[in-house]
Formats: C-alpha cells, sequence, structure tokens
C-alpha cells in the first residue's frame, strides 16, 4: 500500500509526539546507518512504547508482547538466525500462505521484500518491542541448539582435562557459555550466577539488582561447564576444593566484555559468579549519576579540595566505583599526578597510575599506599579501607597535603566516624582529616515504557508526612515486555551526603555521640537517603516500595 510508505518522523510528526525541529535536529546528528526511531529513543525525546502505539494507531499494524507469547518452534527455522539478528525480527506462526513476523521497525520495507522472496510466504507484519524480540532469539534460536547437541554429545567424552571440546570454538560447551554471557550482557545484567544443585545447576541473571532465573541446566552439564570457564579465567581446573579468582576477556558479537569470576566450593559442586564489567555505564559524567542539585554542588566543591578524605560508603552492589571512578575523571587533568591503588583493577583509566593490590607477594593496601606517597601523588584512590592500618596512612597521606578518595562499608554516613574511631583511628586525626562522606544505594527506576499515575496510599502518605513532604500521586509501572512484566527498567543512585564542617569537627573530637551528630546534620540541611529517595519518589523516577528496600524510615 503507497499510503504506509510514509517516514516513521514524518509519522512522529503528524502524530504530535516530536516537533519537526526535534525531527532534523535528530536526523543531523544521528550516527550513519541508525534508524531514526533509534536514535529518538536514544535522546529521550520519545520511549518505545510511544513509538510501538503511534505505528499501530497510524499503520494499523498491530503490537504484540513476546513475553508469554506462544511462538511455535517450528517455524523459527524458515527465517536464518543470522537475518533475523540483524533486522531484529522473529517469525511467529504460519497461517495457510501467511508467515506472520514480530518486527522493531515494521516501516522497513526492504527487509520485508526480502522475507517474502525468501521464504515464499506472504508476510503479515507485527511490531514488537526490541529488547522482547531479543529475548526470544536468546530463548529460541540460541541456547537450546547448544543444550541439545550438549545433551547429545556428552556421554562420548572423555575426563575433562583431555577434552579438546573445552577450547574449540565451535564445540557446543564453548557456545553455551558464550551464549550465556552474550544474553546476560544484552539484557544489562551486573552479574551471572552458575548454582549447583542436587539435581540441576541453575543458571541466575542479577538485573537491576535483583536475581531472575535464566535456565535450569542438566546436572551432568555442571562438570564440563565449571572447566570450560575455569580455563576461560586461567585457574586450575583441577582444584575444586579452595575458592578462585579470575578475569576473562572476550569479544562477544563484536562487542569486548569484561568478567571478574569467583569460585566457592559448595556441597553440590562449584558455585561460580561471574561480575560484568561494563566499561561503557561505568565511567559516567559525573552529571549522569541522578545527584541532586544541592548534592550535586556539595559533592563537586568537596572533590575540588586540596587535601583531605572523602569516602564513598554503601553495601557490596551499591555502586561506589562508578561515583569514584566519576568524581577521578572530573579530576583527571595534566596538572595533577593521580595513582590508584585497588582489588581488583576493575576498569583502566587513561592518565591514571593504577596499582593492583597481590597479597601473595606482600602488596596490600597498606604497603601499596605506603609507596604512592613516595611517588609525589596529588590525588590518591584507595579502592576500599579494610583496616586499621589503611586507615591511618590514609589519614596521615590527607594530614601531609593529598585528597584521598576511598570506600568504607557502612549503612549511613554519620555511621562512618563511628566505623574509623572503631578501627582504632583517633578522634583527633578523624576530625583533621575527613572532609566529607558520601552513602549511596541504587534503587530501580519505574519503566518509562509502562509507567502510570496512581493515587498514593495511606501509608505513602504518613511516610511522605514523617519527613515533612506531601504526595498525592505516585509513578508505578504495570508490567510490559521491555521490562519483562516487572515495572522497574533500570537503576539510579539515592544519596546522602555529610560535609564536615568545624562544629561537627568539635563533636568529634569531644566524642559526642552519634544522635547529636545526626541532629546537627539534619539541622545544617543535610538530606538523609530516605529524603533524596522519596523525592525521587515525587519525580516520578522510583517507588515508595524501592527506597524503603534500601533506606531506613527513623
Amino acid at each position: 500500500m503507497i499510503s504506509q510508505r510514509k517516514r516513521v518522523g514524518d509519522i512522529l510528526v503528524e502524530a504530535g509526539i516530536i516537533s519537526q525541529e526535534i525531527l532534523q535536529q535528530t536526523l543531523k546528528e544521528k550516527r550513519r546507518k541508525q534508524k531514526i526511531g533509534d536514535a529518538l529513543i536514544e535522546k529521550g525525546y520519545l520511549t518505545e512504547q510511544q513509538l510501538i502505539e503511534v505505528l499501530e494507531f497510524q499503520l494499523g499494524i498491530p503490537h504484540i508482547s513476546l513475553f508469554r507469547y506462544p511462538i511455535d518452534e517450528k517455524v523459527i527455522s524458515v527465517v536464518p538466525k543470522e537475518f533475523a539478528r540483524r533486522h531484529f525480527l522473529i517469525p511467529i506462526k504460519i497461517d495457510s500462505d501467511k508467515l506472520f513476523v514480530a518486527m522493531a521497525d515494521p516501516m522497513d520495507f526492504t527487509v520485508v521484500d526480502d522475507l517474502r522472496l525468501s521464504t515464499g510466504f506472504q508476510i503479515e507484519r507485527a511490531i514488537a518491542a526490541k529488547e522482547d524480540i531479543i529475548r526470544a532469539h536468546n530463548k529460541y534460536y540460541d541456547l537450546d541448539d547448544s543444550v541439545s547437541e550438549l545433551m547429545d554429545l556428552l556421554p562420548q567424552g572423555t575426563s575433562l582435562e583431555e577434552d579438546s571440546r573445552m577450547t574449540e570454538e565451535n564445540s557446543p560447551i564453548v557456545k553455551l557459555v558464550n551464549q550465556t554471557i552474550l544474553h546476560a550482557v544484552q539484557q544489562k545484567a551486573s552479574d551471572i550466577h552458575f548454582d549447583p544443585q542436587e539435581t540441576k545447576l541453575v543458571v541466575r541473571y542479577r538485573i537491576d539488582g535483583v536475581l531472575r532465573t535464566e535456565r535450569n541446566l542438566p546436572k551432568h552439564m555442571q562438570n564440563m561447564l565449571t572447566a570450560r570457564i575455569k580455563i576461560m579465567a586461567n585457574l586450575n581446573i583441577t582444584e575444586n576444593r579452595l575458592p578462585q579468582d579470575g578475569r576473562i576477556k572476550v569479544n562477544l558479537d563484536m562487542h569486548p566484555v569484561d568478567l571478574r569470576v569467583s569460585t566457592l566450593p559448595a556441597i553440590y559442586g562449584e558455585k561460580i559468579v561471574l561480575r560484568i564489567l561494563d566499561l561503557g555505564s561505568t565511567l559516567n559524567n559525573l552529571d549522569n549519576l541522578g545527584f541532586n542539585r544541592i548534592n550535586y554542588e556539595r559533592f563537586t566543591s568537596l572533590i575540588k579540595q586540596p587535601n583531605g578524605i572523602i569516602l564513598i560508603t554503601g553495601p557490596t552492589g551499591s555502586g561506589k566505583s562508578s561515583t569514584l571512578y566519576a568524581a577521578l575523571n572530573r579530576l583527571n587533568t595534566e596538572e595533577v599526578n593521580i595513582v590508584t591503588v585497588e582489588d581488583p583493577v576493575e576498569y583502566q583509566l587513561e592518565g591514571i597510575n593504577q596499582i593492583q593490590v597481590n597479597a601473595n607477594v606482600g602488596l596490600t593496601f597498606a604497603s601499596g599506599l605506603r609507596s604512592i606517597l613516595r611517588q609525589d601523588p596529588d590525588i590518591v584512590m584507595v579502592g576500599e579501607i579494610r583496616d586499621t592500618e589503611t586507615a591511618e596512612i590514609a589519614v596521615r597521606a590527607s594530614l601531609t597535603g593529598h585528597l584521598v578518595l576511598s570506600t568504607l562499608h557502612t549503612n549511613d554516613s554519620i555511621g562512618t566516624i563511628a566505623r574509623l574511631t572503631d578501627m582504632g583511628v583517633e578522634p583527633f586525626l578523624v576530625a583533621a582529616s575527613l572532609s566529607g562522606v558520601v552513602a549511596q544505594r541504587l534503587v530501580r527506576k519505574v519503566c518509562r515504557d509502562c509507567q502510570q499515575h496512581v493515587r498514593a496510599t495511606e501509608r505513602e502518605k504518613e511516610i511522605f508526612a514523617k519527613r515533612g513532604m506531601k504526595i498525592e500521586n505516585v509513578t508505578r509501572g504495570k508490567g510490559c515486555g521491555t521490562c519483562s512484566m516487572t515495572g522497574y527498567k533500570g537503576r539510579i543512585a539515592i544519596h546522602e551526603i555529610l560535609v564536615v564542617d568545624e562544629h561537627i569537627r568539635q563533636l568529634i573530637m569531644n566524642n559526642r555521640p552519634i544522635l547529636e551528630l545526626r541532629d546537627y546534620a539534619l539541622k545544617n540541611g543535610t538530606i538523609f537517603l530516605i529524603d533524596d529517595g522519596l523525592l525521587k519518589v515525587k519525580k516520578g523516577l522510583t517507588t515508595t516500595e524501592e527506597v524503603l528496600r534500601v533506606a531506613t524510615n527513623e
């Protein structure tokens, strides 16, 4: 139909979603071969759901969610995997001479014509979210082939040490591991867990801070899979009684992936966790970390100071490293000498001297930090203050004219002061050296594609009233294919920044109780974790449940 051969940009302008100016500006700035819809979504002018709804309404093409769609597996073989991956489409059913295909871009008529010629069917289009299609590819095209191949070949196997299938690129076990990692990267997972149980091996992904079971593998695949991961990470495959740590660097679908590997002996075999280090998302600009305006000004003024200690606190997986690296990025100029001591060095930063802790040869945080101070540094970053010795050297470094950035495991900013004195650092040294403390947590963001405004509950109104705020409406996600029906997509940080001034120094030196420090911080305008979280709920970025999951409502 000629009338349907309109361009996506023109349809969006006609529907009033974007202006002609925005369309022209995006056409100029988009990457070569990038589709206009993708460029507009990337720039935040519209969501994928809005794009789908407009195309559905304007073109009369149905929108389907593939999340629980019963795809006929026999239909999958009609369209080659490479073609489906390249053009973000998946066949869903055949009805007489018609092939029904879910497409991310149903306006790509060249692809539709190619499909008609190659399959011999009339093509009926449906619209689906891109991530929905990627998940369907993972489910139907890849993993099941490798699992079934592996099960067929497994009885013929030799011992693990001699089995050449562990290293051959086309062997089923290699494909299985590569695809498991690739799918985790595509779904923006932060960790992959291989959990051995009595009768099966469970593969789970941590997505947006929450673990989700991806699939269950037969128990007899466990040893081969463990051996393959150990070979990739250069670990000892014959040692299964002790924990081991390693690192993997791989290229998957032209995408470089860096993984940290940890193995742990459990009663049903070795549990393996792979931490995915996504360089692109970590080297954030400070502007992208979710600081509110007041906290942003406080943090930037803290890191501009010539000396003192700035500590970032929070549990594992609360984004401390991202904030540290973003701060170092801001400070990294040719006029300053920045040296770090880390365990492990997660991301290589150009222009910064990074030291990897190696306890086997005696290079600890404390000994590394001592050596750094002889290297004429301006700024020192210590990956973590774990013991009294490291804490004391960091304090003395800050008192001799260095800016020291580090992390500590505490629940809030004020608890950090008590933690340092508990570690044996004298209160007068803590008072003299500490410039500020940033407590941080990550909360899930409401999915933009299925968000809806609803009335706040009475309990929510009470929580807000207790913190001196009012709320009438809140934003929640009802669940869609883009967010795997969770209502959340992506994460944002909430912060609490304690700036140590003269009065707080006096309180620390006089060993005043924590409660007194908290009262003063409150009067002085400190925004506590719970308050920053609730402010983000008011903006429609997250939900009250998410904030209460990570911050206490005192």
